[in-house]
């Protein structure tokens, strides 16, 4: 194991300088019609070649795939001639087969007059295209096939999806028959399928030779790797008599609280760590009996339960409390719910000194449609704020009869996206954080028993948003979720008509309220159980850090967030993908302490109303040697403003961060000073190329941006210049009454040279960071 080592200082500059006071989309005509459309002439005839490769075809018909301006109406296609048929619509894609030579003919020759400048009909339509060109083999290739390659022993198997054609039944016959067929030609063995109106699919068992064949046939539209990653469902009959006992945590261990539907204080597992548990709901007492709370505490104690069973040791670091707020039903009907989290969260924290609360609920009839925050939002929001406590919270689910049948499949992750996907309370709280859920596994049980069957279809792959996640942002436009952790996955059963929801084998393995039968685990999927291994590792810091402030918790875990391959590769516009996964997934690698090559710089100051602090970042030499590797600098912010619902603004104050460069911090503090307005202070350039920029990350209350350098040069802005982080706190006139005269935050700077395991930076910063103090010392004497 790595030597590790406390996170170091980050020592704020001087001088502290003041800031001064200050319908549905229509198709373009092009620029130049004529050339426009000998553009898409060209484009047709390399597709026409494309297509010339193409394998197999119950029929004569060519695949085109054409690229649309946004919001386009794919049916106006027909509009050009009523033998093209529509097959698929993905975004801003349109796949369209031509029925016959003569509409191809007719859609060219319209495309020629155009060209030569005649008037043609249906213009707009043609406006509305941006490209055409066949269906490629790199387009049939599958998520999995893509980001792991062929398998290297053979045969294996794979999955096939054929492009389904629903206007006539009896099409679909010949599609599938002629499929069956050929596949007997070509020595491709056909295990299993699923046929019906819709969907089409087919596992086979093949070569690699094979299967470059499959990536040419006509009539597929995809092919990848069956699903691997699956639950052992063995775990869940693990006998008590089989784990080593469990000790109780250290004396003065941080305590972490679970907010939900109580607690079963029996179980082998928690007992030892259980410090409280407590109703807050009237007329029922403290144990659970829904199950609910049980299975959030189990992930709230040990983090990722998985990894926990698989090496064998329970042994709890933090002190475990359960507050009842919800009935058997996993509800809560008695009162107003804020009153009564108000009052546990109150209770833990006098009693106990307790800073860390999960809250693994919320209210689908109160989702987020902009505007005020209200309800138990802002409660977490006073809260936070009045007690200096951290509240992790979910985002909430969406619940699986919100889509039905093939939808589910056909439109992940799009539908993510949609309105009715939004934050629910109290995941817009900006004080708290919020977390999101991807999936850990993507391999129902039945897929694993049934190895040939292809019928249940993941709908998300490893490290992929679940498909019940909801997104943001919240108020203001701040970034929400802020995280995301394993939280379990949905697989479509194809077999059935009615295209049923499976979660067997897909959700996170936690302690089971039914314990006393045998039974100490229990798989579920849903928000709920991402956030308590998010919530466990805040509390965690604690043990490292216990003075760590609410906002240096913050500021931590989001640090040391990185977004899955995975989720970018299948949401690569950055935007959307972070209001599914925010900054991505924790890393615990280096987060509760500094290594050699991965280091954390850390300063919790307090901030006077329209000024700047300057942090300068000693970038260690072993981060500047040559090579060609990823190199990273990430910094976060986070800061508890006060909070107003009664205004278009929610945050009474406003604080965020840039990284500059500049020779000194004489000229970088001048800069800075001279920004009298918004937009001089917004106009003041950053270093180039941040993963969130300025912007979007400063709506939130905590920020974050990492900055990677992948070669360091002589002309690299690392060598000729310094670098410095400036924190800029800028009030509302109606906040300054409700903020302190010098508002706390928290941030934490990275610097990561992961490939170059030699890289020394821990020492080299130490070395220049003593050497800065002994000179403010000689300085002051």
């Amino acid at each position: 194991m790595d030597e590790s080592y406390p996170h170091l200082a980050l020592e704020r500059e001087g001088p502290i300088t003041e800031k001064r006071k200050g319908t549905g989309p229509h198709p373009v005509a092009p620029d130049d019609p004529a050339a426009h459309a000998r553009g898409l002439k060209a484009c047709v005839e390399d597709a026409l070649q494309q297509t010339d490769g193409d394998l197999g075809g119950f029929d004569d018909r060519r695949l085109f795939r054409f690229e649309v301006t946004k919001g386009f109406n794919p049916d106006e296609l027909r509009r050009l001639s009523e033998d093209i048929e529509l097959v698929s619509q993905e975004a801003d894609t349109v796949v369209a087969a031509f029925v016959s030579r003569a509409a191809l003919d007719a859609f060219e020759a319209r495309l020629v007059s155009m060209a030569q400048g005649d008037a043609v009909s249906y213009k707009q339509v043609i406006y509305a295209l941006q490209g055409i060109d066949g269906w490629s083999a790199e387009d049939r290739t599958g998520w999995a096939l893509r980001q792991e390659g062929m398998p290297a022993v053979e045969p294996f198997l794979l999955d096939l999806e054929l492009w389904p054609v629903d206007a006539h039944p009896s099409e679909l016959d010949a599609l599938w028959d002629t499929f069956q067929n050929w596949l007997a030609e070509n020595g491709i063995e056909a295990l299993d399928g699923v046929r019906q109106p819709g969907l089409l699919l087919q596992r086979v068992r093949c070569d690699c030779a094979q299967a470059k064949r499959l990536l040419r046939h006509r009539d597929v539209r995809t092919v990848d790797l069956p699903p691997r990653y699956g639950l052992d469902l063995r775990v869940l009959t693990t006998d008590i008599q089989d784990i080593p006992p469990v000790p109780s945590p250290k004396e003065g261990a941080p305590g972490i609280v679970v907010l939900d539907s109580g607690l079963a204080t029996g179980h082998s597992l928690l007992a030892p760590a259980v410090g409280d548990a407590e109703s807050f709901l009237p007329g029922h007492g403290p144990d659970d009996e829904h199950g609910h709370g049980t299975h959030v505490a189990g992930l709230a104690l040990y983090g990722d339960l998985q990894e926990t069973l698989e090496s064998g040791a329970f042994v709890p670091l933090l002190r475990l409390f359960s507050g009842r707020i919800l009935d058997r039903n996993n509800e809560n009907e008695t009162g107003f719910i804020e009153n009564q989290v108000a009052e546990a969260v109150r209770y833990f924290s006098s009693q106990y000194g307790c800073r860390v609360f999960n809250l693994s609920f919320g209210d689908r009839n109160k989702p987020y449609l902009g505007g005020h925050v209200r309800g138990l939002a802002l409660t977490l929001d006073t809260l936070s704020r009045e007690l200096g406590v951290l509240f992790v919270v979910s985002t909430g689910n969406v619940s699986g009869s919100q889509l039905t049948g093939l939808a589910w499949k056909d439109d992940y992750p799009g539908y993510l996206l949609s309105a009715d996907w939004t934050l629910i309370d109290p995941a817009t709280a900006l004080n708290a954080l919020t977390v999101g859920s991807i999936a850990r596994f993507d391999r129902s049980y039945a897929s694993g028993r049934y190895p040939t069957d292809p019928s249940e279809v993941p709908l998300a792959r490893r490290d992929q948003p679940s498909p019940f996640t909801r997104h943001g942002p919240s108020v203001d436009g701040a970034v929400k979720p802020e995280v995301v952790a394993y939280g379990g996955n949905w697989a479509l059963n194809t077999r059935s008509a009615a295209n049923y929801l499976v979660t067997q084998g897909l959700g996170e393995v936690s302690t089971n309220l039914g314990f006393a039968g045998g039974h100490l685990f229990a798989a579920d999927a849903g928000t709920s159980f991402a956030a308590p291994q998010v919530a466990q590792l805040a509390a965690r810091i604690l043990v490292e850090r216990p003075d760590a402030s609410p906002e240096l918790l913050r500021a931590l875990l989001l640090a040391h967030a990185y977004l899955p391959p995975a989720t970018t590769a299948l949401i690569p516009q950055p935007d959307l993908c972070r209001s599914v996964a925010g900054y991505g997934q924790i890393d615990r690698h280096a987060l509760f302490r500094s290594l050699e090559n991965a280091v954390s710089l850390v300063a919790v100051e307090t901030i006077a109303n329209k000024c700047h602090h300057f942090y300068e970042i000693p970038v260690p030499d072993d981060f500047l040697s040559p090579g060609r590797r990823d190199r990273e600098i990430s910094i976060a912010l986070a800061y508890t403003p006060a909070v107003r619902s009664t205004r278009i603004a929610y945050k009474a104050t406003r604080m965020d961060f840039k990284l500059v460069a500049g020779p000194d911090i004489d000229y970088v503090s001048k800069m800075f000073s001279r920004a009298t307005d918004k937009d001089d202070y917004e106009n003041i350039p950053e270093v180039r190329n941040p993963d969130c920029n300025a912007q979007v990350r400063s709506k939130g209350t905590v920020q974050k941006a990492t900055w990677r350098f992948r070669q360091i040069n002589g002309q690299s802005i690392l060598r000729k210049k310094r670098l410095f982080v400036v924190v800029t706190r800028n009030d509302h006139p109606w906040g300054e009454a409700l903020s302190h005269t010098d508002e706390r935050y928290a941030v934490v700077v990275c610097l990561r040279d992961r490939a170059n395991e030699n890289a020394r930076l821990y020492s080299q910063l130490r070395s220049r960071l003593r050497g800065k103090q002994a000179a403010r010392v000689k300085v002051r004497i």
